[in-house]
């Protein structure tokens, strides 16, 4: 939806992704949106070379954040922000769901 503001499908998607969710790494987006790792990876790099994105080493990973130092970096929070109303509910409820380990057995899932 977006893709003509950010250049790209794979652009907007690794946006969205590391906005919503804190951070990310190429194989993480590429399989949550079951897309081609190397156009992610892709995106990556660029906007990383942009200053856009900033990245860091957490063992083997090398894990993307957007860059607090980006000149636009609220506006372009917000953008992504509003942009994630837009995509469709099951989507965008996996997206916030940002669980990064398994529920314990027998743990009570507690009502919003």
């Amino acid at each position: 939806m977006f893709n003509a503001i950010f250049g790209s499908k794979s652009a907007e998607r690794v946006l969205v992704y590391i906005n919503t969710r804190g951070g990310g790494y190429g194989r993480e987006i590429a399989a949550f949106y079951g897309g081609s790792l190397t156009s992610i990876q892709r995106q990556l790099d660029k906007l990383e070379n942009a200053n856009v994105l900033y990245a860091e080493q957490q063992g083997k990973t090398r894990v993307y954040r957007l860059n607090p130092k980006y000149a636009l970096y609220p506006q372009l929070q917000q953008l992504l922000d509003k942009a994630v109303e837009f995509y469709p509910p099951a989507i965008r409820d996996e997206l916030l769901m940002n669980r990064r380990r398994p529920r314990r057995t027998g743990k009570p899932i507690q009502s919003v």
